[in-house]
């Protein structure tokens, strides 16, 4: 039986290629996505042609009981999670204060912070009885910096932030790893800063900023990371780490 890695978020950009990584070494990827089947199938035939393992569900991670049926189901009647990636994002855009309502905020935290927290509740325990387990949590830099525009994503990610080192204070001496993964920068993901800035200023940023430039994060090589994570000694665990493009300014420094 293979180990089971459990995407939640595995869309085209981050998610989907981390997934595709941990299959290409041996797991059996579980991606999980909100919507798009069509988009969804693409990536698990594509693991599948490389000579990989994977299953794709839809998921509305803000409905109750989804997360935690889908682990449990996973466990079932596939195997073992042992690795999970939280790869969900909860960013709305700048927005005001005044244009800020109060469903979008809480939308931000239900995402950046309460799914996080029940995946763990949900498959902690599983992972505590087997003695051993990762989990993998993509961040932003607004878990670390509020910026102008940014309250909703930046109380959602500060609080994913702070989860994280409370799961890693109880669950490492029991043989957990919780990694939060801080992405400073612009990922090239027609999944997710494509549609937030349009398909037209997606291509334009790409033209002048990513393909040969560099300037954006590439999720295929963003993905070496996350295995890396997943397959380090647990006498040098990483809690936390950052990744950018080599001509960005990093967040301490801005």
């Amino acid at each position: 039986m293979k180990p089971v890695c459990l995407v939640i978020g595995a869309g085209a950009g981050i998610g989907g290629n981390v997934g595709k990584r941990f299959a290409e070494n041996g797991y059996h990827a579980v991606l999980c996505r909100r919507s798009d089947e069509g988009g969804l199938q693409k990536l698990v035939q594509a693991i599948e042609s490389d000579g990989g393992s994977a299953s794709g569900f839809l998921l509305n991670a803000v409905e109750k009981g989804s997360i935690e049926e889908r682990v449990e189901a996973v466990e079932a009647d596939i195997g073992p999670i042992e690795v999970v990636v939280y790869n969900l994002g909860a960013q709305i855009g700048d927005r005001t204060l005044e244009d800020t309502s109060y469903k979008a905020f809480e939308m931000g935290w239900r995402l950046a912070t309460f799914g996080l927290f029940r995946t763990a509740k949900t498959v902690c325990p599983r992972m505590e009885a087997r003695g051993k387990g990762t989990i993998l949590v993509t961040s932003a830099t607004a878990a670390v910096r509020g910026n102008r525009g940014q309250h909703s994503h930046a109380a959602a990610m500060g609080g994913r932030r702070m989860l994280c080192q409370t799961l890693n204070a109880q669950l490492a001496p029991k043989g957990i790893h919780v990694a939060h993964v801080l992405v400073d920068g612009a990922v090239d993901a027609p999944d997710t800063l494509g549609k937030l800035l349009g398909p037209e200023a997606f291509q334009q940023l790409r033209e002048s900023r990513g393909m040969e430039h560099d300037g954006l994060m590439l999720p295929e090589k963003m993905a070496d990371t996350y295995l890396h994570l997943a397959q380090q000694h647990r006498s040098a665990w990483t809690h936390e780490i950052d990744l950018r493009a080599f001509s960005d300014v990093p967040w301490w420094n801005h």
